[in-house]
């Protein structure tokens, strides 16, 4: 059995201008960057006693920054990286802000935009990343069962609760902030939710 702790990587710019990022390598901004660090204190004392502790991101900069924050308070190991935990491709719509998505594309859940991953193939890409992430952590503390921070994307997250959930989570409305935190176990293959972090709106 393996602990997980997900990890929306903290605020850029295109956050905070409400700018849809997807695939597109926006870095970090100061808040990000204390945001990461915060979240970093925070799992320090959550996570105590839960050693050996490794982190992974995704292999986008903001993730990845984010990581290496949360790594460094940690006491733990450079992370990992792995592209397949890279955020949804949202196709013509990366740059967009919200409010020109919409008047573009419509609702959000049902739009179809040209040249966006589909959610099928994002929640696919999601577990296979999850798992080699965790496949690597247990190589790397064998015998021992290690926790594993995974540092990763708001709508990646939310496909990995929804598989987790069969579908019951995020509920309609919620959404995942900068830098919180989504428990998880993988158990012999299965994936289980323990925990998630939503704010309404």
């Amino acid at each position: 059995m393996t602990t997980l702790t997900l990890v929306r990587h903290g605020e850029t710019d295109w956050n905070k201008s409400r700018r849809i990022q997807g695939s597109t390598d926006i870095p970090l901004n100061d808040t990000g960057r204390a945001q990461a660090l915060e979240t970093g204190r925070r799992l320090r004392t959550e996570l105590a006693g839960q050693e050996p502790l490794l982190v992974a991101s995704s292999d986008l900069s903001r993730a990845h920054e984010t990581a290496r924050i949360i790594a460094a308070e940690l006491g733990a190991a450079e992370p990992e990286t792995y592209p397949e935990l890279r955020e949804r491709g949202y196709g013509e719509a990366e740059g967009a802000t919200i409010d020109q998505f919409s008047a573009r594309w419509g609702e959000w859940a049902t739009a179809e935009v040209p040249d966006a991953e589909a959610w099928e193939d994002v929640r696919t890409r999601a577990v296979t990343g999850l798992r080699l992430a965790v496949r690597d952590a247990r190589r790397r503390t064998a015998p021992t069962a290690p926790s594993l921070v995974v540092v990763a994307h708001g709508a990646l997250i939310r496909e990995l609760i929804r598989h987790a959930t069969g579908g019951a989570f995020p509920a309609p409305g919620e959404r995942l902030a900068n830098g919180s935190t989504h428990t998880f176990v993988l158990e012999r293959e299965r994936l289980r939710l323990l925990d998630y972090a939503p704010i309404s709106g």
